[in-house]
């Protein structure tokens, strides 16, 4: 050890900028590439930094996008088309698979009376169907087949045994209609206040401008006819959220608000859900369905408005914890409880 520190201290004294001005620019150039810290096994950095640039070739020039663009589809239209190896004539060659017959053997075969084996033989489709069902051999036929040959007493089925269970058919659901609300006219009334106007359902209508619904929340804030006001579907954020919370801070006659299947996210609901502890009137509140889960903040703020506002007694939304999912549960039921007892008075 002492020898190494010994064949050390001839360096101590040496001078390194003397060194640098004595170099060549090739051999500082070396030195730079020397002392370069490269990681060649680190995928995730540029090809920059994974290697030295040994390239010594200038650029010829700066990078015309139009013309490398305008090269390249040139060269492929000058690229002639691989002809076929094989053309496609339709022809089919083989024979087709045909499955073979299993063979029962002797000691799986079952012999039954000649009247039974003639009955059998003779049975139709929906006789078979009914014995296969008596005899507990549901997998053979469909549960509306199963079903109608215990319950009916009568020999109704004609679709046939299958070794493969058939789904039943239903009629398909023809899709809703599209909304017809004119939302100009509605904005209008509501604008209007008008007193046969209590409901405004603009469900499913996508195209709606962002400062139309936040006209017709401003205008929501002053109308006292309007009970339902629903905005399913139509593709709202947290601007209209912004809007819907203003507007219940100073409505006092709406009773249902159903903002469902929209893009409102946590801030949105939370600034929504502030709003209704101020409101006395709602009775129903649906915000299920939106594009991202709210979180665990906004569900139990969810829980905690139910709690202080007893005049909730219907809320749309699909709790994931338990905790709030209980609470809110016991603050419907209580509201509800307290609905009834006040009718009765």
């Amino acid at each position: 050890m002492s020898s190494y520190l010994k064949e050390l201290e001839k360096y101590r004294d040496i001078d390194e900028d003397e060194i640098l001005k004595t170099l060549s620019p090739e051999e500082l150039e070396q030195l730079d590439c020397e002392l370069q810290e490269m990681d060649p096994e680190n995928l995730l950095l540029p090809a920059g930094l994974r290697q030295r640039d040994q390239t010594k070739k200038s650029p010829t020039g700066p990078l015309d996008r139009d013309a490398l663009l305008q090269y390249l589809e040139q060269q492929a239209l000058e690229v002639k088309e691989r002809d076929d190896l094989v053309p496609f004539t339709g022809e089919k060659k083989g024979k087709p698979y045909i499955q073979p017959k299993r063979e029962i053997p002797a000691q799986e075969q079952i012999t039954l009376e000649p009247e039974l084996e003639e009955a059998l033989a003779n049975a139709t489709d929906a006789e078979m169907c009914d014995i296969a069902a008596i005899l507990g051999m549901y997998t053979l036929m469909s549960n509306k087949q199963y079903y109608d040959a215990i319950c009916s007493g009568e020999i109704c089925n004609t679709e046939g045994i299958s070794s493969v269970v058939q789904p039943d058919k239903y009629k398909p659901v023809p899709d809703e209609p599209p909304n017809p609300t004119n939302i100009e006219e509605i904005l209008k009334s509501v604008q209007s206040n008008d007193k046969d106007l209590e409901e405004v359902n603009l469900n499913n209508i996508k195209d709606i401008p962002i400062p139309m619904l936040t006209e017709l929340c401003e205008a929501m804030k002053t109308n006292t006819h309007v009970r339902s006001f629903s905005l399913v579907a139509t593709r709202s954020g947290d601007p209209i959220a912004n809007a819907v919370a203003d507007m219940l801070r100073e409505n006092r006659s709406l009773q249902s608000l159903n903002i469902e299947s929209n893009f409102i996210s946590s801030t949105g609901l939370m600034a929504v859900l502030k709003a209704v502890r101020e409101n006395a009137t709602l009775t129903e509140l649906r915000v299920d369905n939106q594009r991202q889960w709210p979180g665990d903040a906004v569900e139990m703020e969810m829980a905690t408005v139910l709690e202080q506002c007893p005049s909730i007694v219907r809320f749309g939304y699909h709790f994931t914890q338990q905790g709030p999912r209980a609470r809110a549960a016991q603050a419907v039921t209580r509201n509800n409880e307290l609905r009834r007892q006040q009718k009765k008075r």
